[in-house]
């Protein structure tokens, strides 16, 4: 049966992570993997964490599966962080929330319902993306086409291309968007630029999809939901597809969610009735204990406050992590403009430098970054960027 089969190429991050490990070079720098690292190259467990999960061993008294919405609880708490309690369309018995196996669960259900509602649907994707996007949905049977929307010379969104492109979508169709931190250029979406797409979404009628993975790491949970929630007062559709990975360092614990704003109350109830088929029909019912730990601490008002704190001193080390590449590369002597380092969100920029520099950095420095050029700006730290920068100097001194 399986002797047809032909063997796959590795995925590049994993590839370069395996490399990585195998590296006895006591100066490698690994800024390829996208997880979050504090200063000694660890992605820690939160305090809050670690104490939700505490309380919530003391409580917990059965592992009778939870039905293939998640909890309740879970993602009345979730909507509200992502929307805000008051949004119009919560008031109105719009939105439906459910809990899925971390952001890919997420993107992988919405698919799985969009080709349900509309077989011929084709979503269009920022060029570029987050590579695991084209799969995610792809495999699910949607059509994928790509719309302008990062500019390599100017460092920047190329707004008026993009919106040349997206002009020409219509009806019965979706636009995946970021919703902050862009993965893997770092350049987002201003909010004049947010209100324009929405306008254009609700003139054309295509639908906008939201990968919200990043919330609270770009400029803080309220602001990074500018998009949603604009969009979500805007038009009568929305998809968003949230993850609790990055913000709350759950990682492994595959925590995530759906969240599905309807034109209807009565359309809610279908499409809700429909997502729970999809989601019987792959893997029955989600994971439980990601979701109980944001629950805990959602539903605490000093484990929330923690989290905040926790939060912003991560955001805050990504923010000057940046400034500081900037500034070393300046001090080194680096030929051509870094400030759009700094300029960007979230843990992710490309450095701009082409496959050949980028293998030189692998190969002769031992600093890893997939041939984009992308960096995981969390894998810097104070005691390796001096030679970070040194290398990147170095290669783009090279003579061809």
């Amino acid at each position: 049966m399986f002797e047809g089969l032909t063997a796959l190429p590795a995925d590049p991050i994993l590839g370069l992570s395996a490399a990585y490990k195998a590296d006895t070079n006591p100066n490698k720098v690994d800024l390829g993997v996208g997880v979050y690292k504090d200063e000694q190259g660890n992605t820690p467990v939160l305090r809050a964490v670690k104490q939700a999960e505490q309380a919530y061993f003391n409580t917990e008294n059965t592992k009778v599966y939870i039905g293939p919405p998640g909890s309740a609880a879970a993602n009345t708490l979730l909507q509200n962080l992502i929307f805000g309690a008051d949004h119009a369309a919560i008031k109105a018995n719009r939105v439906r929330t459910i809990q899925t196996p971390g952001g890919c669960g997420s993107l992988r259900d919405a698919a799985e319902l969009i080709k349900k509602a509309n077989p011929s649907a084709t979503v269009w994707v920022s060029d570029p993306t987050w590579a695991n996007h084209i799969p995610l949905l792809g495999n699910a049977g949607l059509a994928i086409k790509t719309y302008p929307y990062y500019d390599h010379a100017s460092k920047s969104v190329n707004f008026d291309a993009m919106m040349e492109t997206l002009s020409k979508v219509g009806k019965g169709d979706l636009v995946l968007l970021h919703g902050c931190c862009h993965n893997p250029c770092g350049a987002d979406l201003n909010q004049t630029q947010w209100q324009a797409v929405a306008q254009l979404a609700l003139k054309n009628g295509f639908t906008p999809f939201i990968d919200m993975a990043y919330q609270g790491f770009g400029e803080g949970l309220e602001q990074d939901a500018y998009g949603v929630r604009l969009m979500a007062n805007t038009v009568p559709e929305l998809i968003v597809s949230s993850s609790c990975s990055k913000n709350f360092g759950l990682y492994r614990e595959r925590a995530g969610a759906l969240s599905i704003v309807y034109a209807s109350a009565a359309d809610a109830d279908k499409g809700q009735s429909n997502l729970f088929s999809v989601v019987r029909g792959m893997y029955s019912m989600p994971p439980n204990h990601g979701s109980a730990i944001v629950e805990t601490i959602l539903g605490s008002a000093t484990l929330t406050a923690e989290w905040h704190q926790e939060l912003a001193e991560m955001r805050d080390r990504i923010k000057a992590l940046r400034a500081l590449l900037n500034k070393k590369l300046i001090e080194k002597g680096a030929p051509g403009d870094f400030n759009f380092i700094e300029q960007q969100s979230g843990m992710f920029s490309f450095l701009g430098i082409n496959k050949a520099q980028v293998q030189s950095l692998v190969q002769d420095y031992s600093i890893y970054l997939v041939d984009s050029s992308r960096i995981n700006i969390a894998g810097i730290s104070l005691t390796n960027v001096d030679y970070l920068a040194e290398s990147i100097v170095a290669v783009l001194k090279q003579k061809d």
